[in-house]
C-alpha cells in the first residue's frame, strides 16, 4: 500500500467510514457477487475498509472475513461489526493468509492505491488465495492520464488494464467491464476470474 494513502486512511478512518456507510448501497456489486460467487463458500474481502461488504456477504450466504492494511479502518470495522472477523494484511504479501484458503475473494477498489510495481504481484497473490474452481472479483477506480492524488493525499494510480488481464491469463475471465459504480458514482473497471482446477 502507498504509505501516504495508508496514513490518510489511518488519520481520518472515522470520517472515511461514515462517508462509505452513507453512500448508496452498491447494488451492482451485490448483484455480481450473487451471480458469480460460490454460495456458502469461504470468502475474503481484501481491503475491507470499515467492513460494509463483509457484513453484507455474511448476511447473504457468503461467510466472509475482512482484511485491510489500515489499523484505523479495522478499528472502525470491529466497532461496527463486533461479531465479524477482521485482520490486518497488506498487499502484495497478505502475510498470514494461506494459499487456496477461499472459494471467493473480493477486492473492491483497492489496487489503484498501489505503486505500479506492486499491482502485478498483488493480483497474483490474490489469485493464489482462491481455491481451484473459486472466484476472484477485482475492481479499481479508473484514472485517466497520469497518477493522481486526492485532497487527502490518497494515490490513484493510472495503469493499463492489460497488466491485470495478463496476470489472470491462466484463469477463466467471467466478466471484464468498465462501468460507473452505483455506490460511489466513479468510473471503475471490474474483472471476475475463475481459477482453473
Amino acid at each position: 500500500m502507498d504509505r501516504a494513502t495508508l496514513a490518510a486512511y489511518d488519520k481520518d478512518a472515522a470520517a472515511f467510514a461514515q462517508d462509505w456507510h452513507d453512500q448508496p448501497a452498491p447494488v451492482d456489486l451485490h448483484d455480481i457477487v450473487a451471480r458469480f460467487f460460490i454460495k456458502g463458500g469461504a470468502t475474503a474481502d481484501i481491503g475491507c475498509g470499515s467492513g460494509r461488504e463483509v457484513a453484507w456477504l455474511n448476511a447473504h450466504g457468503f461467510p466472509a472475513e475482512g482484511y485491510d492494511a489500515s489499523e484505523g479502518l479495522l478499528t472502525e470495522a470491529r466497532a461496527r461489526y463486533p461479531t465479524l472477523r477482521f485482520a490486518r494484511a497488506e498487499l502484495p504479501d497478505l502475510s498470514g493468509i494461506a494459499a487456496g484458503s477461499f472459494d471467493n475473494v473480493l477486492c473492491e477498489t483497492v489496487i489503484m492505491h498501489l505503486d505500479h510495481a506492486l499491482i502485478v504481484p498483488s493480483v497474483r497473490r490474490m489469485l493464489e488465495l482462491v481455491k481451484p474452481g473459486g472466484v476472484l472479483y477485482l475492481s479499481w477506480r479508473v484514472t485517466a492520464g497520469d497518477d493522481a492524488r486526492d485532497g487527502h493525499g490518497r494515490l490513484y494510480a493510472a495503469f493499463d488494464t492489460a497488466l491485470v488481464r495478463t496476470e489472470l491469463a491462466a484463469a477463466e475471465l467471467l466478466l471484464d467491464e468498465e462501468v460507473v459504480s452505483a455506490s460511489s458514482g466513479k468510473v471503475i473497471h471490474r474483472i471476475i476470474a475463475r481459477r482453473r482446477d
